[in-house]
């Protein structure tokens, strides 16, 4: 997939298939909600996809919330379409392991 930084056009289309997830100065950011016991779950599922596409994401985790930042540091810290690939199928693993997207 290219490390080549998203458009203006083309994050705004990535964004609007990514419900939750902004793009600021950091990258493109989304938080989720989910019980504390839960969470090592749904963070070993990020961790095995993120290994699977070679590329990571920057990951916190606060009491019951996990909060996801993307950018490709290839493409000098920029999103890109592995950033928006990667965010699409956090939110699916999020979704499956009874996460809720939050306002952070």
């Amino acid at each position: 997939m290219s490390a080549s930084p998203l458009s203006s056009s083309e994050l705004d289309q990535a964004l609007g298939a990514l419900p939750g997830w902004t793009a600021g100065d950091g990258g493109l950011t989304a938080a989720f909600t989910s019980d504390r016991s839960a969470l090592p779950a749904l963070y070993a599922a990020v961790a095995a996809a993120e290994d699977e596409a070679d590329h990571h994401a920057d990951i916190r985790i606060l009491y019951g919330t996990v909060t996801f930042t993307l950018n490709t540091h290839d493409a000098g810290g920029a999103i890109t379409a592995r950033d928006t690939a990667l965010a699409s199928r956090i939110t699916a693993l999020a979704a499956e392991h009874g996460a809720e997207r939050s306002e952070r």
